[in-house]
């Protein structure tokens, strides 16, 4: 009899439990969500910068396989076609448009892996016009990439804050997310620094106070050799530890950070640094892919050189930009 009780109660358990959901299987700790910064390089793109050798979303998709990340968010480099340090475009606007119009129906076939950002210079005189064109187009208007180096943005020149307000309250009206290189030219070495950071974090910002702001290659250009960059990154920390309410919808992404064979001089100065803005803050970001010697799985194995706990990298390789959220 004791035995037959066991049995039923053994039933009953299986049964019960073949009725419950099944427990979501732990995310891998080694390897990131979601690509927060890549690019797709066109035709077009080439020939104005011949070092970006053509890329499409076809080929994007096989190499964010090999690495196993599953998405990727997609900047277009429509700020390419007016960067006023490059020999001018013939109808630079046209181009820009093409660009954009180029990167959506590139990614329009891969919607459950990629997601668009529009493209373009903020100071150029069409930008508000193009951001509202975007911001109707599908793949595109989840967000706005700046580019403040190739554009040429200097952000201790009143007039091009001024300019800055309009987009971001443009982006703003929209409710398109925006991701900013806010490093300026180091080709034409303009100035950069605490300065160029608190003008940002000061009198650009409060102009786009509902949209989340993603601040590329932790407030660099990638790399981190360039001491003006944590001068800047040091700006944010400190208003992050003060609570500053200007903060709340800022991230940064860690593109491009450790070079693939660079030596790893920084790498405990960034850890530090990622450590005071807060790992929830973190996106991981690879950045464009040059196959084979720069790609999204040798990106996430050079970022793992950061000496980072193995819970630090699964919080980070885990998280997810708010413009992701209603995304598959």
């Amino acid at each position: 009899m004791k035995q037959l009780i066991l049995m039923i109660a053994a039933c009953a358990a299986a049964n019960l439990a073949a009725q419950q959901p099944p427990t979501p299987a732990a995310s891998d700790s080694l390897t990131p969500a979601i690509d927060h910064h890549q690019h797709l390089f066109s035709p077009a793109v080439h020939n104005v910068s011949p070092t970006l050798p053509p890329m499409n979303a076809r080929e994007l998709v096989k190499l964010l396989d090999e690495a196993g990340i599953r998405r990727a968010v997609v900047l277009s480099l429509g700020y390419q076609f007016g960067n006023p340090n490059k020999p001018p475009v013939p109808d630079e606007y046209t181009a820009v448009k093409a660009e954009n119009d180029w990167t959506a129906a590139e990614i329009a076939p891969f919607g459950d892996r990629l997601v668009g950002f529009c493209g373009l210079s903020p100071l150029r005189p069409y930008a508000l016009e193009e951001i509202a064109r975007c911001a109707h187009i599908p793949q595109l208007r989840s967000g706005l990439k700046l580019h403040f180096g190739n554009s040429d943005v200097d952000l201790t020149n009143a007039d091009h804050v001024k300019q800055l307000q309009r987009v971001f309250a443009a982006a703003n009206e929209h409710r398109m997310a925006i991701v900013v290189h806010m490093r300026s030219s180091v080709t034409a070495k303009r100035p950069y620094g605490a300065a160029s950071a608190r003008a940002f974090l000061n009198d650009v910002l409060p102009s786009a106070p509902d949209v989340p702001v993603q601040i590329a290659h932790l407030a660099g250009a990638g790399g981190y050799d360039d001491p003006a960059i944590d001068e800047a990154l040091a700006v944010f920390v400190e208003a992050i530890a003060n609570r500053d309410p200007r903060m709340k919808h800022v991230y940064f992404d860690a593109s491009g950070m450790i070079g693939v064979e660079k030596p790893g001089d920084k790498l405990n100065l960034i850890a530090t640094r990622i450590r005071q803005i807060g790992l929830d803050r973190v996106f991981y970001g690879s950045d464009g892919a040059l196959p084979p010697a720069y790609t999204p799985k040798k990106a996430w194995e050079a970022f793992r050189r950061l000496p980072l706990t193995d819970a630090e990298f699964k919080i980070i390789a885990n998280n997810r930009a708010p413009y992701m959220e209603g995304t598959h």
